[in-house]
């Protein structure tokens, strides 16, 4: 049967096609290593990947004694601490803090208290003996007036020179009397005065060993509320153990966490931060369950950067919150997050081991039916893995991922002005 002329060319095309793929479409070497995938048009994401530690968003510190300061201690050690995780009920033990140093305090107080108590007492004898005397000066110059008085009395009809005698003794009687009264006077407010400087020291003294009795009770710790425990970090980022300190600066043991509501807590290199923002999309893993995924948003991105121990490069905090945390999230969980950091739709992409530039020209490998060449394009945003393709292919168009075997003899297909 004779063929038709539209089928004849038609076998011509497929044979040439054929001729032309081997020769020049498949450029795999002898392994077989050069692979070709086609350009797809889709949603873009451009995330920044980073490690967090889960925390709770709100937690209720549990502290050592807040008077260590006023008691003039400034470092105390942690000699008992219940394990971390432990459940507690309000009230429950939690920790037991050195009492050496207050229980010295205490006894030099007391030492202290009972020499005042002697001082105070010694004070208020030495006063009453001065006063008693003052009054006696007081009762015996009061009857010398009255003897003045009865003499200038008797002396009516004597000469006038004793007359004025008497005069001038019941002046001088009358001057005495006066002046031992305001002596008296000014003696019993020095004496008020003296004993109640000595009263109020002891009772400033009573008050601070009160004080110090009461601060010993509360060198062991009990839980504010319900929760599960959580030791509190160290400036280092350690956690807190029998052996660690604390001070009126860092007065934290543990911590309750509110396991209702999680963060986690990461830090971004500065690379990558410019890209985050606060209210962006974040998808969540946790190491411990890794089939299971949480969303959540970045709450909160740091504004200085700073340096982590052990760690040359700089880096910036970013919390993170998760938006149903369950029961299986604990405090210090490592997590997995994805930030999306934008997201583009219907763009053209390729992966970024398809791009190659020399000197100002950025190309592909591009395979058509006829051949292979280098073709030009041109890109736009990249993420982790691939590009944008802004011109230069079409959606479905064939490159190569890895460089092919014969592409010192490929021409190069530029993009038109």
């Amino acid at each position: 049967m004779e063929l038709s002329k539209k089928t004849i060319y038609g076998i011509v095309v497929i044979v040439v096609a054929v001729i032309l793929f081997w020769s020049f479409g498949d450029s795999a070497d002898e392994n077989g290593e050069d692979i070709r995938i086609e350009v797809k048009k889709g949603q873009f994401r451009v995330n920044v990947i980073t490690t967090g530690e889960l925390q709770a968003k709100n937690s209720e510190d549990i502290t050592g004694p807040g008077g260590i300061r006023s008691a003039g201690i400034w470092n105390v050690n942690i000699i008992d601490l219940i394990p971390e995780g432990t459940i507690v009920k309000e009230g429950d033990y939690i920790a037991t803090l050195d009492r050496s140093e207050l229980t010295s305090k205490i006894s030099e107080l007391g030492s202290e208290l009972k020499k005042l108590e002697a001082q105070y007492v010694q004070t208020k004898l030495d006063t009453a003996l001065d006063m008693r005397g003052s009054r006696d000066e007081l009762v015996n110059l009061n009857f010398a007036l009255e003897e003045s008085e009865i003499a200038l009395e008797q002396s009516t009809y004597e000469p006038p020179a004793t007359i004025r005698q008497a005069k001038i003794n019941l002046d001088k009687a009358k001057r005495a009397y006066r002046e031992a009264i305001i002596n008296y006077e000014i003696k019993t407010a020095l004496a008020k005065a003296k004993t109640g400087e000595v009263f109020v020291t002891l009772l400033q003294q009573q008050e601070k060993l009160s004080f110090m009795e009461e601060l010993y009770e509360k060198f062991k710790i009990k839980a504010p509320k319900d929760g599960m425990l959580i030791y509190a970090r160290e400036w280092d980022g350690s956690k807190k153990k029998v052996g660690s300190s604390i001070s009126p600066w860092q007065p934290e043991v543990a911590t309750l966490p509110d396991l209702s509501e999680m963060i986690s807590n990461s830090y971004i290199n500065e690379v990558d931060i410019s890209k985050v923002k606060a209210g962006q999309k974040v998808e969540i893993g946790v190491d411990a369950f890794p089939n299971v995924k949480y969303e959540g948003k970045v709450i909160s991105v740091a504004n200085v950067g700073e340096q982590l121990q052990n760690s040359d490069a700089k880096v910036f905090e970013v919390k993170i919150e998760v938006d149903k945390p369950d029961t299986l999230m604990r405090p210090a969980m490592t997590t997995s997050n994805t930030i999306i950091t934008k997201v583009l739709e219907d763009v053209l992409y390729v992966p970024l081991e398809c791009i190659h530039s020399n000197d100002s020209l950025t190309y592909v490998f591009k395979e058509s039916i006829f051949n292979t060449t280098k073709q030009e394009v041109i890109i736009g945003i990249t993420n982790e893995d691939q590009a944008v393709i802004e011109k230069g292919l079409e959606e479905g168009d064939a490159v190569f991922l890895s460089t092919p075997s014969n592409a010192d003899k490929l021409g190069i297909n530029f993009l038109s002005e």
